[in-house]
């Protein structure tokens, strides 16, 4: 899944991210209100965790703004022991489920877990492209219902590739959703990632093309 994590203690955020890209999962991390709420305006997430205290726009407006968009993607609001009344607020906004800082990573990843359940409809989905089939549960691929092995990275660049499929994905787009939006990591890092990744997917009717300058496409060759 593709999640979108919104807290301004960096520490914090950072633990998070890093605990849910070892469990597979794409993570984006933003410290500021007004600037996630512009992100999520224009990219889309799976999940959302998203601190209700934060510098520039609260987590309040941006879940307001989020459902106002007609945006139901599931936000787990992370909350202090004192902010009882913004928790029944934000569940009437349209939150799925909150936690209580000071928390437990493991509460979180069963928080997450839970609420994919629920949302069976929206994560269910699985992508077909030429012969393998993605399923956005559980990040497996497999062709003819035999799995193939793709490394975690690889596989964050063929869900971003997907996700956008038909389009040119640019590599600025494709570094920040491997990983993570701010992270100190040149654009150039993803090249190796697509290289692999291109010669898995061709035995499977899958090409990577390369729109010199712009970025890469996912596109569907004969066997």
């Amino acid at each position: 899944m593709r999640i979108v994590i919104v807290e301004d203690n960096e520490t914090l955020a950072r633990a998070i991210s890093y605990r849910l890209k070892d469990r597979g999962h794409a993570a984006d991390v933003l410290h500021d209100g007004s600037d996630a709420d512009q992100f999520l305006a224009q990219e889309s997430a799976d999940l959302i965790v998203l601190d209700i205290n934060l510098p520039g726009k609260s987590g309040l407006d941006i879940l307001r703004a989020l459902r106002e968009r007609g945006d139901n993607a599931p936000v787990i609001l992370l909350t202090a022991r004192s902010e009882i009344e913004d928790r029944v607020t934000g569940l009437d906004l349209g939150a799925d489920d909150y936690l209580v800082k000071p928390f437990e990573m493991d509460e979180l990843e069963a928080r997450i877990r839970a609420l994919s359940r629920r949302k069976n409809l929206e994560f269910g989905a699985k992508d077909t492209i030429g012969g393998i089939e993605f399923d956005k549960t559980t990040r497996h691929v497999t062709a003819n219902g035999a799995p193939v092995d793709i490394p975690r990275k690889e596989l964050a660049v063929l869900e971003c590739l997907l996700e956008r499929r038909g389009r040119i994905v640019s590599k600025a787009d494709l570094t920040d959703h491997v990983y993570g939006v701010g992270a100190d990591v040149d654009d150039t890092a993803v090249e190796p990632h697509v290289s692999r990744l291109r010669r898995r997917l061709v035995v499977h009717g899958i090409a990577i093309k390369t729109a010199r300058g712009l970025g890469y496409m996912l596109e569907v060759t004969a066997r």
